[in-house]
Formats: C-alpha cells, sequence, structure tokens
C-alpha cells in the first residue's frame, strides 16, 4: 500500500479529496503498529450520501475506546473529461458510487463496539460480502492500485470494451445525453465512439466517449 508515512488527524482521514494537476491529494494515515491486522471493506451507501457517510464515520471513531480501529476511509474518485455546452473539461467523479472504502480490523464483526457504531452511521446500507454479518475485505493489490490511481502515481486502466459495430446504445452524459443509436466506429486508443443517432428525423454521426454510452 503506497501511503504517507506521517500521521495526520482523524478528520483528515475521510476529507482530503482536493484535486492536483497529476490526480487527488488524498491522504491516509499510516495504521498503528498494534497488533491488529487491517484490512479494506467496501461499505455500500446510500448514493449521493458517501461523503457524509466518510466524515461521520471518522467522527464516530473518535468515540470509540480505540478511535484507530476505523484507520481509513475514503471514497474512490476518478478525473474523468466531461462535455457540456460544447466544451470538455476535467471533473471529478466518483469511480464506484454507493460505496465507500474503509480500512478497519480484519473480521470487523468481532468488535462489537466498531460493528455497532458502523451500523449506526446514516446513510450505510451494509457491507459487501457473502452474508449480513460476515464482510468480505476487498484485494489489497486492488485498493493500493485505486489509491495510486487517484494520486496520479499510475495510469488508470483503459476500460474494457465490451460493445462492436452495429451495438445499439444510449448516450447517458454530455449533450446528447438520453439520444438512442448505434455504435458506428470504435477507436479503443483515444476511448472514442462514433454512434448513429436521429436528429430531425435524420441519422447523424456524433463521436463521444466510452463512459458517455451505456449498452441497452
Amino acid at each position: 500500500m503506497v501511503l504517507k508515512r506521517q500521521k495526520q488527524p482523524m478528520a483528515d482521514a475521510a476529507a482530503d479529496h482536493s484535486e492536483t494537476e497529476g490526480g487527488f491529494e488524498l491522504e491516509l494515515r499510516t495504521p498503528p503498529d498494534d497488533g491488529i491486522t487491517r484490512r479494506w471493506y467496501a461499505i455500500h451507501v446510500h448514493t449521493g450520501q458517501e461523503l457524509s457517510v466518510c466524515r461521520n464515520l471518522l467522527n464516530k471513531a473518535k468515540e470509540l475506546d480505540n478511535p484507530d480501529l476505523i484507520t481509513n476511509v475514503f471514497v474512490p474518485m476518478e478525473r474523468v473529461n466531461e462535455v457540456r455546452e460544447g466544451r470538455k473539461r476535467a471533473v471529478q467523479r466518483k469511480y464506484c458510487p454507493g460505496y465507500v472504502l474503509a480500512q478497519l480490523p480484519e473480521n470487523p464483526q468481532q468488535y462489537p463496539e466498531l460493528w455497532r457504531a458502523i451500523h449506526e452511521v446514516s446513510g450505510i446500507t451494509g457491507f459487501v460480502g457473502t452474508s449480513r454479518n460476515k464482510p468480505v475485505p476487498a484485494e489489497d493489490a486492488e485498493v493500493e492500485s485505486l489509491i495510486q490511481v487517484m494520486r496520479g502515481e499510475k495510469e488508470a486502466p483503459r476500460p474494457k470494451i465490451d460493445i462492436e459495430p452495429g451495438t445499439k446504445v444510449r448516450i447517458i452524459e454530455g449533450p446528447f445525453a438520453n439520444f438512442v443509436g448505434t455504435v458506428a466506429e470504435i477507436n479503443p486508443e483515444r476511448g472514442i465512439v462514433k454512434v448513429q443517432v436521429e436528429i430531425f428525423e435524420r441519422f447523424t454521426s456524433v463521436e463521444v466517449e466510452l463512459w458517455q454510452i451505456e449498452q441497452i
């Protein structure tokens, strides 16, 4: 895990998602050397409440006998190009809407005070796992890779292209949002797709990015 080795105030662990030229200024605390094995867990939350859940989790941590049981919490973010009113700009977007990542003791359900405190936070609906009472930790390498991408230390993986010419899609972002059309051409290197849409009873080819469409 690529972490800064300076200890920081508890509140900063979730609050700092500020963007820099190369990525996000994601500040994470170094887990204390207390003999507790910690893992990353994905927590499902109501969409739109991710940042408030982060803050509230860290506030709950201060009420615990051992505040370090909730070591780090953050919202996975990515920087994408958005087209609005014909202009292209880089914006922050949640990488996995509806989820936050929390660094907790392995098998957090075995810590009653911690388990109760997490479920008291408004907006949390549960952990990702095979059952309600036994969350499954995320792969450490996967979380580390995500952190490196957010910090601009490595490139984000190219989106998997599972469409082909002739695929019917809906444009979900940009000036042609909600138009339905057919994929005419794909440029995987640029992440660009040309879609044939009907505008004023005429078929027109529009160019959009892969993240701006969804398959029907």
